[in-house]
C-alpha cells in the first residue's frame, strides 16, 4: 500500500509533527510505502519531519501548487492520510487524487479561532456546535482577536474545512473528547489511541536534586496557562520543605510577560527559581524531561490530547493538568499525577494538585511508576496496526 501523508509543515513545529516523525519510520517497518506532501518548510530553525528517512517529499511552497499536485498524482498513492492544511482549496484538490482519511489533532473545522474557548474573564471551554451563530458569540465571549475581517475570514475557512471533512472516508481522533466533538457533526469518526514515541533509558531516574524541579513545555500564550502556574507557586513553595525550580521550555508571544512575572516572584519568594531556555529538541529535550520531577500542563483551553504528557511519562515523569479536553485520556488521578478541577480553573486548585504529587515521597514514587505504566500503554505498534487497518478499509471502500 502506498500512503501519502499530508501536513501543513514539513518541520517539527508541534505535536502533529512529533507524531508524524514517529509514525513514518514505524509505517516503513511494516513494508508500506510512504511519501510526505506539505505546504511549507518553515521555520528553518526546526528539524525536518522524518529527516533520516528516504521517502519522497514535496513542498508546495517550493514547487508551487500545480507542480506539487502533479508530483503527488504521479506517485499514485492508494490512500491519503491527512493532518490538516492551511489552504482549504488546496486540500480540496488533494481529495481528488485518492481516497483519504483525516486525523483531527485540533479543532479543525469546528471553531472560528481553533481555541474552542471563551476568554472573557476566566477562560472556559466552549461546547457549542460550530455554525453561523458563532459569529454572534465571537466578540462577547472573546473567542479570538478583535479584527472583524480576520473573524469573517477564519469563519469562512473553518466552514470550508468542515465541508471538506465530509468527503473523507473517516475522521480519526486521538482522544475520546475529540471523538465526541466530531460526532456532533454526523461525521464518520473513530477514536484511535495515539502512539507515544519511545524514550531511551526510560525506566531509570535519579533523585539527587536538593529541590523539586517542575517543567512546563510548549507554546507560551494565554491559553497555555503559564501565568496561572506562576501564581500557584507561592502556595506550592510554602507547603513543601524543599526549594522549587521551574523550567519554562518553549516560546511564544507571552514569553516576556511570563519571564517578568517569574523574575518578580523569585525576588520576593525565597526558595523559588526559574529559567527559560526556549525551544529544546532532540537530546536536550530528553535530558530536560529526565532531569525534572513533575510536568505541569496548566492549559486553560481544552487540549485535544497533550502528547507531551505521556511522552514525559516514558521517563517516569508524573504530570499535573487542569481537567479539560482530552487530557483525562492519559492523566489518571492518583496513578500518574493529578487533574485539577477546571470549573473554573484557578492557581489555588493547580497548587493543590501539584502539592498532592510532591508532598509524600512514597506516593511520589508510586506516581513515577504509574507514569511509566500509563505511557507504555500507548503502543507504537498497536497504533500503527490500527492506522493501517483504517487506511486499508478506505482503499477497499473506494
Amino acid at each position: 500500500m502506498r500512503i501519502a501523508i499530508l501536513n501543513s509543515s514539513g518541520r517539527k513545529v508541534g505535536g502533529i509533527e512529533t507524531y508524524l516523525n514517529a509514525l513514518i519510520p514505524a509505517l516503513q517497518r511494516t513494508n508500506v510505502q510512504v511519501a510526505l506532501w506539505y505546504e511549507n518548510d518553515e521555520p528553518s530553525s526546526r528539524d525536518q519531519i522524518a529527516s533520516d528517512e528516504e521517502i519522497p517529499k514535496w513542498c508546495v511552497a517550493k514547487l508551487g501548487a500545480e507542480r506539487s499536485l502533479a508530483e503527488l498524482r504521479r506517485w499514485s498513492p492508494d490512500v491519503i492520510y491527512a493532518h490538516g492544511l492551511d489552504d482549504p482549496r488546496l486540500e480540496a484538490s488533494t481529495l481528488e487524487v485518492a481516497p483519504a482519511v483525516f486525523f483531527a489533532h485540533a479543532y479543525y473545522g469546528t471553531c472560528i479561532s481553533g481555541s474552542k474557548s471563551w476568554s472573557n474573564g476566566t477562560v472556559r471551554p466552549c461546547n457549542r456546535v460550530f455554525g453561523p451563530q458563532c459569529l454572534g458569540h465571537y466578540y462577547p465571549h472573546r473567542c479570538g482577536g478583535l479584527n472583524p475581517i480576520t473573524m469573517l475570514k477564519e469563519y469562512q475557512r473553518q466552514k470550508l474545512r468542515l465541508e471538506l471533512l465530509r468527503r473523507y472516508r473517516c475522521v480519526l481522533t486521538g482522544s475520546e473528547h475529540m471523538r465526541a466533538e466530531y460526532a456532533k457533526y454526523g461525521l464518520r469518526v473513530q477514536h484511535l489511541p495515539l502512539l507515544v514515541p519511545p524514550a531511551g533509558n526510560s525506566r531509570h531516574w535519579t533523585d539527587s536534586s536538593p529541590g523539586w524541579r517542575l517543567l512546563f513545555m510548549g507554546r507560551m500564550d494565554h491559553l497555555k496557562g503559564g501565568l496561572t502556574l506562576i501564581e500557584s507557586l507561592p502556595e506550592v513553595s510554602a507547603a513543601l520543605d524543599r526549594p522549587v525550580h521551574v523550567t519554562f521550555a518553549g516560546d511564544g508571544h507571552d514569553r516576556r510577560l511570563w519571564e517578568s512575572r517569574a523574575a518578580a516572584l523569585a525576588a520576593s519568594c525565597a526558595g523559588l527559581s526559574f529559567d527559560f531556555p526556549g525551544w529544546v529538541e532532540g537530546e536536550a529535550h530528553d535530558a530536560l524531561i529526565a532531569g525534572s520531577d513533575l510536568l505541569v500542563m496548566p492549559s486553560l483551553w481544552p487540549e485535544p490530547f497533550g502528547l507531551i504528557g505521556p511522552q514525559a511519562g516514558l521517563r517516569g515523569l508524573p504530570a499535573v493538568a487542569f481537567a479539560v479536553g482530552g487530557t483525562s485520556d492519559w492523566l489518571k488521578d492518583g496513578v500518574n499525577g493529578y487533574l485539577a478541577p477546571a470549573n473554573p480553573p484557578s492557581a489555588r486548585l493547580l497548587a493543590e494538585a501539584i502539592i498532592k504529587c510532591l508532598r509524600d515521597s512514597s506516593h511520589y514514587k508510586q506516581l513515577r511508576e504509574g507514569a511509566l505504566m500509563v505511557a507504555e500503554s500507548f503502543s507504537v505498534n498497536d497504533h500503527v496496526s490500527r492506522v493501517i487497518n483504517v487506511l486499508e478499509q478506505a482503499v477497499v471502500a473506494d
